[in-house]
């Protein structure tokens, strides 16, 4: 993790988030903005690694800045960082291209563990967050049981690409561990989010962890 954008328009928020970020990666460097069209505006001229990504923002919503990283950079970890954690707020910024969520009413001790779980693969979710998804999942699977999303066939290639990609792992390295292009993985990708009627990858790590891929990934 070499830079980090954050977003965030409480000033001791965000503080509180620099902190977190230059804790949880020792050496990265944090660039803080407090609106959307500022942070519109960072993402033309730097690369970013990491993005802390608050949701009511002054001039509109975080999920357009979430949506806006995720189509420039695709191998920036985006994680929100928001006092919300309703369906309403949640499952559009997971859409968007959010690989995390995290509450802001967490310790910083928290925060920073949850960031640097990061590096083993651990997607970064609030623990209230990662059990609404697994809520509403079950609750998915109880409404149109006809889709059996668990129960999606995978070729041995395609596990081997959701494996990696829910832990985290950018595009281009997936290409290099697999020895096959980036735009390769690309099409499995889009095959994946397809077969599992899955658009982020916080819901690629929970297919990974229902299928027992993620467990794999991470002992090895």
């Amino acid at each position: 993790m070499k830079q980090a954008l954050i977003l965030e328009d409480m000033p001791e928020s965000q503080e509180m988030l620099r902190e977190v970020a230059q804790a949880a990666f020792p050496g990265i460097c944090v660039r803080c903005v407090a609106d959307v069209a500022s942070a519109m505006r960072l993402i033309q001229h730097f690369h970013f690694d990491l993005a802390l990504v608050d949701l009511a923002l002054p001039d509109g919503d975080g999920t357009a800045v979430v949506q806006a990283i995720a189509s420039r950079f695709s191998d920036c970890i985006i994680v929100v960082a928001s006092l919300f954690d309703d369906d309403g707020h949640l499952f559009p910024a997971l859409r968007a291209g959010a690989q995390g969520y995290l509450l802001k009413e967490q310790t910083t001790e928290q925060l920073i563990t949850q960031l640097r779980g990061i590096q083993a693969g651990v997607p970064p979710l609030s623990p209230s967050v990662a059990r609404r998804l697994m809520r509403h999942f079950h609750e998915f699977d109880n409404i149109e049981p006809k889709e059996a999303l668990p129960e999606t066939s995978l070729t041995p290639r395609e596990q081997e690409v959701l494996s990696l990609l829910a832990s985290g792992i950018s595009i281009a390295k997936i290409g290099m561990a697999l020895n096959i292009s980036r735009f390769t993985v690309g099409d499995h990708v889009k095959n994946l989010y397809r077969k599992l009627n899955i658009t982020s990858r916080a819901e690629a790590a929970l297919q990974a962890i229902n299928r027992g891929l993620l467990q794999k990934t991470t002992r090895s």
